[in-house]
């Protein structure tokens, strides 16, 4: 048994489940295996130093599989913003037809890409921001509940209401992230109004992805109170991974008069990847979410997909079906 839905449609993949476009993870390593086993996997365009560097990581991940694959870019508010018109221009050029934007006023972005003839996804945090979106003209939406890693909006509605809400008004495909890691995370997605799910943090457990051992040890040791809600103050929550780091930013952000610059040395990106990179959890923040509680293993990308659908086909075959009486 398959699970055939409009996101495998229309995306060409053989299993609704696509992976988050996560800073500093997004690389060709783990898209080409979750492509390979499947997903979609997509690349970080941001991940990337510059639009160049894009590309080869691009040529990169084709040389990796030959499956289906998107970038992500996420638009974010800066006083010096990265020059998105050139990224914007490289994954035109190189051919790529899968996009998932995020964040900031994306319409330009999503307009240039339409009249390319690419598929764009775009994450949202509220039923209003998908409505939106569907106005602007995307393709599909990725609807991040609360419980998800990054940054979950301001509303806090978890992915059980935030779901089927946006299902009750959105008429293009829809993919739930947020929360999920296994086959019963699929099926319940499915069962909401769904037709796929996005992973970030459970993606980042297994053998592919491109950060240290010890980061990926930590996440299966955490459970689901794991996690930090930091910027609440400053009304940019971001939901990350509980440790001495986010732990002192929550401390500093709870006294009085505090402001962004207090916490600033201590979020910073680039301490962010020390962390994933050297394994040292003591370097920056790691961004996690709440699903962490469903981790317990560290797979590769193929032998999660598998499980996944083995489970999800588990379920709605056998325990869903046993409940419905003739």
């Amino acid at each position: 048994m398959a699970i055939k839905t409009r996101i495998t449609d229309m995306l060409g993949i053989e299993r609704p489940i696509v992976q988050g476009g996560m800073m500093w993870v997004g690389r060709a390593e783990l898209a080409s295996a979750v492509s390979n086993a499947g997903g979609l996997g997509l690349l970080t365009a941001l991940t990337q130093p510059t639009p160049d560097d894009l590309r080869r990581e691009i040529d990169r991940c084709r040389s990796m599989t030959d499956k289906p694959f998107g970038v992500n870019l996420t638009i974010l508010p800066s006083v010096s913003p990265p020059p998105y018109a050139e990224y914007r221009k490289a994954i035109i050029e190189s051919g790529i037809k899968i996009v998932e934007t995020a964040g900031h006023k994306p319409q330009e972005h999503v307009e240039e890409f339409k009249s390319h003839g690419i598929k764009v996804l775009h994450k949202c945090t509220a039923v209003r921001h998908a409505l939106s979106a569907e106005r602007m003209g995307v393709d599909a939406i990725s609807i991040d509940g609360f419980e998800c890693a990054g940054h979950p909006g301001e509303d806090d509605i978890p992915g059980l209401i935030l779901i089927p809400a946006a299902a009750d008004k959105v008429k293009i495909p829809m993919i739930a992230s947020g929360g999920f890691g296994d086959g019963r995370g699929l099926v319940a997605a499915l069962a909401l109004g769904a037709e796929g799910i996005n992973m970030g943090t459970r993606f980042c457990a297994t053998v592919e992805a491109p950060i240290h051992d010890n980061v990926k040890q930590f996440l299966v040791s955490n459970d689901e109170r794991s996690t930090n809600l930091i910027f609440r103050k400053f009304r940019n929550t971001g939901r990350v991974a509980k440790s001495s780091v986010s732990d002192q930013v929550m401390e500093i952000s709870s006294r009085e008069g505090a402001v962004f610059e207090d916490i600033r040395p201590l979020v910073s990106g680039a301490k962010g990847r020390q962390a994933l990179e050297t394994g040292d959890l003591d370097a920056g923040l790691v961004w996690a979410g709440q699903v962490q509680g469903l981790i317990r293993d560290i797979p590769t990308c193929q032998q999660l997909l598998d499980r996944i659908i083995d489970e999800a086909e588990a379920i709605i075959r056998g325990r869903l079906s046993s409940f419905v009486q003739p």
